[in-house]
Formats: structure tokens, C-alpha cells, sequence
């Protein structure tokens, strides 16, 4: 392909492709847009470069009353190294049937194969009816489950989660998740310190704690509960102490078979999970951060040992300390470029399974 022709212009850069379809929600495409158009390095230059293609270019029906004009057509794919796939609101065979349409199969044919492709909401219809989804962990908006279920009984579907991570192939919830899954993908590919800044310029949490289970309506109205809110701040400020069920149910003077069973209820996973969820953030952004020995870091982080960092973090990221910090030290050294993440290619598929696919668990 001649420069001239090329859809991406910045070199270096990692590039997004977000393929839209007639009935697109505009917040999904505009979400990726927004978490990875503000990702930047340490002198500000942009990280990533994303572009909207279509099936055919032009003009786009989108759920809302407006059109988008979309420049670029299906080639944009094959020089994509993330594509993404957001929901339509104009089922078509892959929500109807469970077939792939010839137009989108001739389009995801052009995706590269080391490229990863994710989707939004029920995007995730489009990459099973592909077979991306086979014998894999996937997830999609809840509402839609039952019929996701019924047309792709292969692939493991789990309900309860924000997103789920198989490395190559990602899927995510409802429409607001599209965020959490981006963030995810900046985290894996350039670090916290990178998401949490587009978090913050985004004035989104860099991380939800639990799943979609928890917005999931229920058919009896259930009675108001107490927050476990003072619990998980007081929990964070306590990281570095070794911390039992009791303490953090003394916090909201419950029981602890009370405070467990509402905690998992307002956040979507058990206490235990959700506190080793938040050592491991912490131990990430003081690898990425300062030059403190991973003793110390594991001490900060409430794991107590080396040898009980290393274990929890390659159980939940598939490195150990010292390879994750070399691998986003050096990044940042490097001004952000990110072209050697293999510590973390295969890992991070295990990491967001591992961390964010057990939220039930």
C-alpha cells in the first residue's frame, strides 16, 4: 500500500480502528476515541492514533437523530493493531440468526492476525458469529445474554462482568464499560500511570470495583442496604496492615457474614478479592513510579513478602515485579513507546480473565 493510500498517517504510534455500523451508539464510538486520543507520554505526544471506518464510507445512521459522516472504509482494518467494534441498535444476523453478514466478513477478513480486536456492548454478537469467540470467556450488555446464549452456546459467557481479557480478543459490557475496557487496554499497553492520567482527564475511576451484576435489575425490589463505602476507603488506607473480614465489617459495625454478603452486592466481588485487587493496583503504581526495592513495594502494598507480591501479581498479571517495572521504566525512558510489551501480551489476556472474569467468583 502506497503512502498516499495509507489511512494512518502518524507513524510509531499505535493505531485504532473503530468499526461502525448503521444504528451506531455515538457514545461508543466516541469513548474510544476519548480514552485513547488522551493517552500521552511523558513529553505529551500522543500515543495512539484512531479512525473511524465503515462498510462502505460515508454517511452512517447512528441511534440518535444525527449522522456521522464516516471518511474511511473497511482497508483501515488491515492496518489497525486494535480494532474495535461497538453495538448497534440495527440488529442485524449476528443478534437475529447468528450469522455473519458477507459485507462484515469480508471486512474482519482484512483484520491482521497479530492485530486485537475488541468489542463494546453487544459488538460482541459480531465477533462470535466470526468465531472469534469459541471456547473463549466473553461478555456482553446483560440484557442481552439470554439471546447471546442461545445463538453461540460455544463460547463461555459470563454476565456478571465489566469486561473480560483473552489476550487477542477482548469483550465489554454495556455502553459505559467501553470505558473500562479501553482503560484497561492503555493500562496494559503503556501502564497505570497512563491510564490513570486519562482517567482523570476523562473524570472517570480508573478502575470499577465488581461487575455489571450490580446493575443488573432485580425482579423483587430488595430493601435499602448500608454502604460498605466507609469500609473500602478505610481498607485503602490501611493497605500496608494485614487486614481481616472482622476489621473491615467493624468498620460498618456488621457481622461479617452480613458485611460479606453486601459488600458482594454492591461491588460484585467478595472483600477478600476486591482488597488483593487493590495491592496489586498499588503495587503497579509504586513499580511504575518510584525506584523503591520490591521489598518495600510489598510491604506499602500489604503483601508482606517479596515472595508473596511476586506470587499474587504473576497469578494476576503473568509477570513478576521486576519484569513488569523494566517493561514500563523503560517505556517511560523511551517517551512512552510501548513497541515491546511480549512480558505482557499473552499475561494481560490472563490478567483482565483472572481479575475482572472471576468478579462472581
Amino acid at each position: 500500500m502506497s503512502d498516499a493510500a495509507r489511512v494512518f498517517t502518524h507513524p510509531g504510534r499505535h493505531r485504532v480502528a473503530v468499526l461502525v455500523r448503521h444504528g451506531v451508539v455515538p457514545m461508543e464510538l466516541g469513548l474510544v476515541h476519548q480514552v485513547f486520543g488522551r493517552a500521552a507520554g511523558p513529553k505529551g505526544d500522543p500515543l495512539y492514533e484512531v479512525v473511524t471506518c465503515a462498510l462502505t464510507p460515508g454517511a452512517v445512521r447512528t441511534d440518535a437523530d444525527f449522522p456521522v459522516h464516516v471518511t474511511h472504509g473497511p482497508q483501515a482494518l488491515a492496518e489497525a493493531d486494535t480494532v474495535v467494534v461497538p453495538a448497534t441498535h440495527e440488529p442485524d444476523a449476528t443478534e437475529t440468526d447468528g450469522t455473519l453478514p458477507q459485507p462484515l466478513r469480508h471486512a474482519l477478513s482484512r483484520v491482521r492476525p497479530d492485530a486485537r480486536i475488541a468489542s463494546i456492548c453487544t459488538g460482541a454478537f459480531v465477533l462470535a458469529a466470526a468465531g472469534l469467540l469459541d471456547g473463549k470467556r466473553a461478555t456482553t450488555h446483560w440484557m442481552s445474554t439470554d439471546g447471546f446464549r442461545a445463538l453461540y452456546p460455544r463460547v463461555r459467557l459470563d454476565p456478571d462482568v465489566l469486561y473480560v481479557d483473552e489476550g487477542s480478543v477482548l469483550t465489554s459490557a454495556g455502553e459505559a464499560a467501553g470505558i473500562d475496557l479501553c482503560l484497561h487496554m492503555v493500562r496494559g499497553d503503556h501502564g497505570s500511570a497512563v491510564a490513570n492520567e486519562v482517567a482523570r482527564r476523562t473524570v472517570v475511576p480508573p478502575h470499577r470495583d465488581g461487575g455489571q451484576a450490580q446493575f443488573i435489575r432485580r425482579p423483587v425490589p430488595e430493601p435499602r442496604l448500608s454502604s460498605t463505602g466507609t469500609a473500602r476507603a478505610w481498607a485503602l488506607d490501611h493497605l500496608q496492615h494485614p487486614l481481616t473480614l472482622k476489621q473491615l465489617a467493624d468498620q460498618e459495625a456488621m457481622s461479617v457474614r452480613t458485611f460479606t454478603r453486601r459488600f458482594r452486592e454492591e461491588v460484585g466481588v467478595t472483600p477478600l478479592r476486591w482488597l488483593t485487587q487493590q495491592r496489586i493496583e498499588h503495587a503497579r503504581h509504586l513499580l511504575e513510579e518510584t525506584d523503591l526495592p520490591v521489598e518495600r513495594i510489598a510491604t506499602e502494598a500489604g503483601f508482606g513478602t517479596a515472595a508473596s507480591l511476586r506470587q499474587h501479581f504473576h497469578a494476576s498479571l503473568g509477570v513478576s515485579p521486576r519484569a513488569y517495572r523494566r517493561t514500563f521504566r523503560a517505556a517511560a525512558a523511551d517517551g512512552g513507546s510501548m513497541d515491546v510489551v511480549d512480558p505482557l501480551a499473552g499475561a494481560a489476556g490472563a490478567a483482565g480473565t483472572a481479575v475482572m472474569a472471576e468478579a462472581h467468583s
